[in-house]
């Protein structure tokens, strides 16, 4: 039943498509028919509206956020089943025909739910990889690899100095999972990076 439950309201929360409910009931647009496509906030941006788009960052964070600490409250043996099925709401909706964003600032809640020191960390490494590159793809992906490594190498130290410390594995499973799902939901930036068709973030 927990689990039932968990998946329930992880997914729920997870699949709400607040990019589009927004440029829906504000602009009377469909985002999926402006830019990349994409219901997230930064082809929200392309439509012009910086508050619309920061609002649908702000909503989608919380969307990630809100459901892995309820879990990590009530459930916390189903903390990843609610962070994995809550990204997974956001990248397959069922009322978008399973058609949704690509899960970045979902991906970020469920680090701030997990720990504050990993969304920062986040943070951090993409604003200064877009400040680099200007790509929010290769921003992402690498934000997505930074945050696996560093918890990679922060449990193998701690397996050096105690063998019986594993507490971080699921951990570090998950946060493989998220880097892989990421790699895959930018599939399409990947192909136009390569053939130089990606578009750049205007700063």
């Amino acid at each position: 039943m927990d689990i039932f439950l968990v998946f329930l309201f992880s997914y729920i929360s997870g699949s709400i498509p607040f990019g589009l409910l927004l440029t829906k009931i504000f602009r009377n647009q469909d985002i999926r028919k402006i830019g990349s496509g994409n219901i997230g906030a930064t082809n929200v941006l392309r439509t012009g509206n910086k508050f619309l788009a920061a609002v649908t960052l702000v909503l989608d964070i919380l969307k990630g956020y809100l459901p892995v600490i309820i879990t990590i409250r009530y459930f916390p043996d189903l903390i990843y089943l609610s962070c994995l099925i809550t990204f997974l709401g956001h990248i397959f909706p069922a009322w978008l025909n399973f058609k949704g964003g690509k899960g970045v600032a979902t991906y970020l809640g469920i680090l701030f739910a997990l720990s504050l020191e990993l969304g920062l960390l986040f943070i951090f490494t993409w604003v200064v990889v877009t400040l680099i590159f200007r790509y929010s793809s290769i921003s992402s992906m690498f934000a997505s690899l930074t945050i696996f490594i560093t918890m990679l190498i922060k449990e193998t130290a701690l397996q050096s100095i105690n063998s019986k410390d594993d507490l971080g594995e699921g951990l570090i499973l998950i946060l493989f999972i998220f880097f892989i799902l990421i790699i895959f939901t930018h599939r399409k930036n990947v192909s136009n990076l390569k053939n130089n068709t990606e578009e750049k973030i205007k700063i």
